[in-house]
């Protein structure tokens, strides 16, 4: 059975990862990575369209469920080699959270609901999940 995670990035990291079909969290550490299995379906949550701005995105901008590959490291140059996973992608459109809060069990009734997302990978469950895809609008192979 798999599990269903949130992962956070600015937009910008994530729209790369769409572009090359990865996924990678916690600046490219291996122990949160390492949770997420094959098959399990993850969403980013990205507070911001700029890494280390203040611009206020927040908002989910991509959907899709891990391969069966193993996570392995990327040399990005610089010394930088990151972990990553493999990942399918799903249509999707992003969408903001402001109007999910009260819907999601790990926002809802919470002032400080973002610090939910302060270590990077958060579990979420299914029915949290499918809240999410719906507002993305996400065509999801199955829902599980």
């Amino acid at each position: 059975m798999s599990a269903h995670w949130i992962a956070v990035a600015s937009a910008e990291h994530v729209r790369r990862g769409l572009q090359e079909g990865f996924m990678q969290v916690c600046h490219g550490k291996e122990g949160p990575l390492m949770r997420i299995k094959p098959e399990d379906k993850v969403i980013y949550y990205s507070p911001t369209e700029v890494f280390g701005a203040k611009d206020g995105l927040q908002s989910f901008t991509a959907i899709g469920a891990v391969r069966e590959d193993d996570a392995y490291r990327h040399h990005m140059g610089g010394g930088f080699v990151p972990w990553r996973r493999n990942i399918d992608w799903f249509d999707a459109t992003e969408a903001e959270i402001r109007p999910l809060l009260d819907r999601l069990s790990f926002t809802r009734g919470r002032q400080n609901w973002g610090y939910q997302f302060r270590f990077g990978v958060l579990a979420i469950d299914v029915q949290d999940f499918e809240i999410i895809a719906d507002a993305m609008n996400a065509r999801v192979p199955q829902m599980v």
